[in-house]
């Protein structure tokens, strides 16, 4: 059974820290790329960041470009998000999923190219 588990999340100050983890079960992530999405309340899920496993290639949204790093532990099938000098906007629920696409890179412009999503992890910024 192909799985996306994440967690990680939790109640966090402005500018401080979190690191999220997505664990792959039923396949190996080692020729695949991961990306992280989120959804804030009434808005729509949007891409954070992605990372082909493979090549170590990654890709972030202009939102999160110098605060957040995504890595993988490919012997652990397992991607991580790291999250520093968070901002109240960068509350919402964090969901990783699989990428559909081939090659060395990846892009996280349409949730459409994703595919088996996780349940997802609440990450609130709040003092």
């Amino acid at each position: 059974q192909v799985q996306l588990v994440e967690s990680g999340g939790g109640l966090v100050q402005p500018g401080g820290s979190l690191r999220l983890s997505c664990i792959a079960s039923g396949f190996s992530l080692g020729y695949l790329a991961i990306g992280w999405f989120r959804q804030a309340p009434g808005k729509e899920r949007e891409g954070v960041s992605c990372i082909r496993t493979s090549t170590g290639n990654t890709y972030y949204a202009d939102s999160v470009k110098g605060r957040f790093t995504v890595s993988r532990d490919n012997a652990k099938n397992t991607v991580y998000l790291r999250m520093n000098s968070l901002k109240p906007e960068d509350t919402a629920v964090y969901y990783c999923a699989v990428f559909r696409g081939h090659g060395s890179s990846c892009s996280v412009d349409s949730k459409s190219d994703y595919e088996y999503w996780g349940q997802g992890t609440q990450v609130t910024v709040s003092s």
